[in-house]
């Protein structure tokens, strides 16, 4: 089956691009992802932890 699967994507052309795609895109993603985290401002950190606590909204059915 692999053998099948992989004379099969020998035969697309430009095919060897997309993993350098797939890889650029992850890590770009976690790069802008640790960015974020490490620039978040405390109070809106603190904000956001403390919204499933907040028992201020009733949610009943």
């Amino acid at each position: 089956m692999l053998k099948y699967v992989k004379n099969h994507m020998e035969t697309i052309a430009g095919i060897e691009i997309f993993p350098i795609i797939s890889l650029l895109i992850f890590f770009i993603f976690f790069v802008v992802l640790f960015w974020w985290v490490f620039t978040a401002k405390k109070d809106y950190i603190n904000e956001v932890s403390n919204i499933p606590l907040d028992n201020q909204k009733d949610n009943t059915l």
